[in-house]
C-alpha cells in the first residue's frame, strides 16, 4: 500500500518523492513574514527556529512545496498557517508576485541556495502578517527581529541553505536593507 497523507490523495509516498526529487526540480514557495507600520514600511521580520534533519538548529523562512493542482496563493496560505498558526492573518494579494526566484541545488556552489535533498525552484514572497502568530508543526519558535537585527551577521549566520541571502534580497526589495 502506498503511504499518503489523509487529506491529499495525490501526494507522493516517501519513496516516490525521493525518486521524483532525483529526476525533476520541485516547485516551492518561500515566504518572508513581516510586520509593517501604518505607512506600509517593514519594521520587523519573523524568523522560525527549526531543527534540521541532521539535528542542527537554524533560523528559517516559511517554506514548502506547492501541491499538484494548487494555486501559488493557496500554497502560501497553507504554509503560513502551518508554520505561524491559523490566527497569523497573512495579507496575500489576489495575484501575488514573487520578489525573486531562488534555485536550490543539491550540489553546493551552483547558486547561493543549497538543498542536499533536491533541485528545487522557489518563488519567494514578502508577506505582511497582521495577526497573532504561534509557531506550529516543526517550528520550535518564531522571533520577530527588527530589520537591522535580521540583516545582522549574527542572524545571517544562523540561517542555512542560502536563506540568509534570500532574506537580504527581501529586505532590499522592500527598501529596508540597512
Amino acid at each position: 500500500m502506498t503511504e499518503t497523507t489523509d487529506t491529499t490523495p495525490e501526494w507522493f509516498s516517501r519513496d516516490e518523492l525521493e525518486a521524483v526529487r532525483g529526476r525533476l526540480p520541485i516547485l516551492y514557495v518561500d515566504a518572508v513574514p513581516v510586520r509593517t507600520d501604518d505607512s506600509g514600511a517593514v519594521t520587523h521580520v519573523g524568523l522560525l527556529l527549526r531543527v534540521a534533519p541532521d539535528g542542527s538548529i537554524s533560523r528559517a523562512l516559511v517554506s514548502g512545496r506547492v501541491l499538484y493542482h494548487e494555486r501559488i496563493r493557496d500554497a502560501l496560505l497553507r504554509h503560513l498557517e502551518k508554520d505561524l498558526g491559523p490566527m497569523a492573518l497573512p495579507q496575500i494579494p489576489v495575484s501575488p508576485q514573487p520578489f525573486t526566484i531562488a534555485e536550490y541545488f543539491p550540489t553546493p556552489g551552483v547558486t547561493k541556495f543549497h538543498d542536499p535533498r533536491q533541485h528545487a525552484v522557489s518563488l519567494a514572497y514578502v508577506v505582511p502578517v497582521a495577526g497573532d502568530c504561534q509557531p506550529r508543526q516543526d517550528a520550535l519558535d518564531l522571533v520577530w527581529f527588527s530589520v537591522e537585527e535580521a540583516a545582522s551577521p549574527e542572524v545571517q549566520a544562523e540561517m542555512t541553505g542560502g536563506q540568509g541571502v534570500l532574506l537580504r534580497q527581501a529586505l532590499a526589495y522592500v527598501g529596508q536593507l540597512p
